[in-house]
């Protein structure tokens, strides 16, 4: 089964570089990313649509899918929680820790690392065993670093910059063997 992951648009905490637990919606330039990539993706057929359930991800499924109303979301595919770290400019945190799988290092109450993949793994494994050609996923980076976690390996365990930027889309192959 061939699987895409499509990040987000972009939000007002992705321009302000900022730490965010609040649902926000598309900016204009989110909106204007979501429509250039339905462009770029409009003769794939995808047998599902997933997304996370934020508004900004959804509000890029309803863009990329013609505004279908028939959005599935799947609460597993939210973004990492970063807990009280919400409101905080992201140098407050060794990015490169906080997105290193292999790092004791722990900011404020966010979601542990390793719990937000196995989340994201548990998902992937059970969409192994659904009978999809093609799946498109519309989530955020940190899914889109467990993805490459699942299908890449952990390598240095380091993931900082192995996530999606806004409206990126990433193709990978799922079978038996993930």
């Amino acid at each position: 089964m061939k699987v895409f992951i499509v990040r987000h648009g972009e939000v007002l905490h992705n321009r302000l570089k900022k730490y965010s637990t609040e649902d926000e919606d598309l900016t204009p330039l989110g909106i204007t990313q979501a429509e250039e990539l339905k462009n770029k993706i409009k003769n794939i057929h995808f047998d599902m649509v997933i997304s996370s359930p934020l508004l900004r991800a959804t509000h890029t499924e309803y863009i990329l899918t013609n505004y279908d109303d028939k959005i599935i979301t799947d609460e597993r595919l939210r973004e990492r929680s970063c807990g009280t770290l919400s409101g905080s400019d992201l140098e407050v945190t060794n990015r490169e820790e906080y997105w290193n799988y292999y790092s004791d290092i722990e900011y404020g109450i966010s979601e542990n690392i390793k719990d937000f993949f196995q989340r994201i793994f548990e998902f992937l494994d059970e969409l192994k065993t659904k009978n999809y050609q093609t799946v498109l996923i519309v989530a955020h980076s940190g899914v889109s670093k467990a993805f490459s976690a699942y299908f890449e390996g952990m390598k240095d365990g380091k993931f900082l910059n192995r996530g999606l930027k806004n409206c990126e889309i990433k193709e990978y192959e799922l079978n038996e063997k993930g």
